[in-house]
């Protein structure tokens, strides 16, 4: 039997010396964001009961999820989202805490990627929950909280915004199972023309189908609303794009300029997110690194209605991204490598202690001898090499 003592599990991998320095980098400003905006660290455990996240809105097929067993054989997964489990942390620890609640990670999810497709298994995720409160005055703190992380981390983004009540309002008309409103959701989120057509040309003609049809290629700026109310005159989608139009004209004093996107193919997880749904997008990273919404009915699954709202941000991907930036150096090199004669080590550990503490980055030596303490400074490219104290007669 082979023993894969020497591999990682397909999809998982190992981060080394720049690329801990970068994710701690990383998610440390968007830490520093979270946290002066009144959220709350939470940690949720890695492990949960499946049932947390086998409800229909959940969004995550059972295929996705790494399963097992405890030992009295109840099905567990490892942790495939974080918005569930703190839904289910509020039912239970923070029912009775003062509402509205504001909470944020940093912690993995686990979700089985067959193909891989450029996506790890294991993804580091931050994210923040608002949770106890509806309107516009929420929406507009999770949103310019998002817009604030991304503009912490980087500098060429933008923002694309959508609201799930257009495509459930026209898609509500259609006489479909809800197996087949999923396949157009999916076409449509894909932007995939030919496969959206194709579903469409099958049913009856009407407004309805006509304004799905338009969907994808509603995407830009104010004018898209315009043009959206034309073909969703009379629906119930009207109400969502007037609000959608609000959320964007506040946006707008942000001086985002293009970089604040309309986008009404935007239709991600229509049976979870209930109101305005946005994503963020970095110059160089072709998936969205950024995702969330309003999500109002989530919460009554765990017999707490409340509204709630939040993003997730993939900190691996803004990582890998960073990693990539020449201008920006991770090198974790000493400035001065201090070596001592025996004898003398706490001498030398006391020098380090305090050229660190007056910001020279320096390193007590653990090699037994000046030789060596050099030879290793040659090859790490340390500059400089420091002795202190004098030997001591043996």
């Amino acid at each position: 039997m082979k023993r894969y003592l020497k591999m990682t599990p397909e999809g998982m991998k190992d981060f080394l010396f720049a690329e801990c320095s970068a994710m701690d980098d990383v998610c440390g400003r968007i830490e520093s964001v979270f946290t002066s905006r009144g959220f709350k660290k939470v940690i949720t455990p890695g492990i949960e009961f499946y049932d947390v996240f086998s409800l229909p809105c959940s969004g995550i097929s059972q295929e996705e999820m790494f399963k097992l067993t405890d030992n009295k054989g109840r099905l567990m997964v490892a942790r495939p989202d974080s918005t569930l489990p703190i839904a289910r942390m509020v039912s239970t620890r923070l029912q009775n805490n003062v509402m509205p609640v504001r909470l944020y990670y940093k912690q993995a999810v686990y979700r089985s990627n067959p193909t891989l497709t450029g996506r790890r298994n294991e993804m580091m995720q931050m994210g923040v929950e608002l949770l106890g409160v509806q309107g516009l005055r929420a929406d507009l703190e999770i949103i310019t909280t998002a817009v604030q992380a991304m503009k912490a981390v980087a500098r060429d983004f933008r923002i694309e915004l959508g609201h799930a009540g257009v495509f459930d309002a026209l898609s509500a008309e259609l006489d479909i199972n809800d197996s087949y409103k999923e396949k157009i959701r999916l076409s449509i989120e894909g932007k995939n023309y030919s496969a959206l057509n194709n579903l469409l040309d099958k049913l009856e003609p009407s407004r309805a189908v006509s304004a799905i049809r338009r969907l994808p290629s509603l995407f830009g700026g104010e004018e898209v609303i315009g043009e959206a109310r034309a073909i969703c005159e009379g629906t119930k989608a009207a109400q969502a794009l007037d609000y959608l139009h609000t959320i964007y004209a506040n946006l707008t004093s942000l001086g985002l300029g293009d970089k604040l996107i309309i986008d009404l193919g935007l239709v991600q997880r229509n049976d979870y997110y209930t109101g305005v749904v946005f994503t963020g997008y970095i110059n160089g990273i072709g998936d969205a690194v950024l995702s969330g919404g309003r999500y109002d009915e989530l919460l009554s699954e765990f017999d707490v209605p409340m509204g709630a709202a939040g993003f997730a941000i993939d900190t691996d991907a803004v990582t890998l991204k960073t990693l990539a930036d020449e201008s920006v150096s991770y090198a974790d090199n000493p400035a001065v490598l201090i070596f001592a004669p025996d004898g003398c080590e706490m001498q030398a550990i006391a020098e380090a202690e305090r050229l660190n503490s007056v910001g020279v980055k320096a390193q007590f030596s653990v090699l037994p001898t000046i030789e060596e303490t050099r030879a290793f400074a040659a090859r790490r490219g340390i500059a400089k090499v420091m002795t202190v104290g004098e030997a001591t007669d043996k």
